[in-house]
């Protein structure tokens, strides 16, 4: 599938997202900062990328942490996982959080999250009047006791 992608001028010296291995579900992104970026044990911060890609309608984008930075590091995606909708053109940015025991520095060029490409579904509602009467698993939460 193509997708059309464009590089900001803030990040024409990086790499457009690429799958690391040929089995690899997600692309990495880079951080496109023009200095480094402190992130405080704790804190969060908005990196951003340099890209604005153009999904096609019934796509979406999923940013998602990188397993590394998160065991290594305690770095994650704070609202993981972030969804680019079809409609949005603006840069993609990641919202990264230090969950680890020490600052952690962003540097230009780190690969800081991955992205997901994936088909999506629009639904539209039924409004029912009374509950459905035989569905045994309306606890939710535990409920089937494994």
């Amino acid at each position: 599938m193509n997708v059309k992608i464009l590089k900001l001028d803030h990040a024409l010296d990086l790499p457009l997202p690429f799958h690391a291995t040929l089995g690899s579900a997600g692309m990495d992104l880079m951080a496109a900062v023009d200095q480094d970026v402190m992130i405080p044990k704790g804190e969060k911060a908005l990196i951003p990328t340099g890209i604005s890609i153009y999904l096609p309608a019934g796509y979406e984008g999923q940013i998602r942490p990188r397993s590394g930075l998160a065991l290594k590091n305690g770095i994650t995606v704070l609202n993981s996982p972030g969804t680019i909708d079809s409609d949005y053109t603006g840069e993609v940015k990641v919202i990264l959080i230090n969950l680890g025991a020490e600052d952690f520095v962003v540097s230009r060029g780190m690969r800081i999250a991955q992205l997901v490409v994936a088909p999506y579904v629009q639904v539209q509602w039924d409004e029912l009047s009374d509950p459905i009467k035989d569905n045994s698993r309306g606890g939710g939460f535990g409920s089937t006791g494994i």
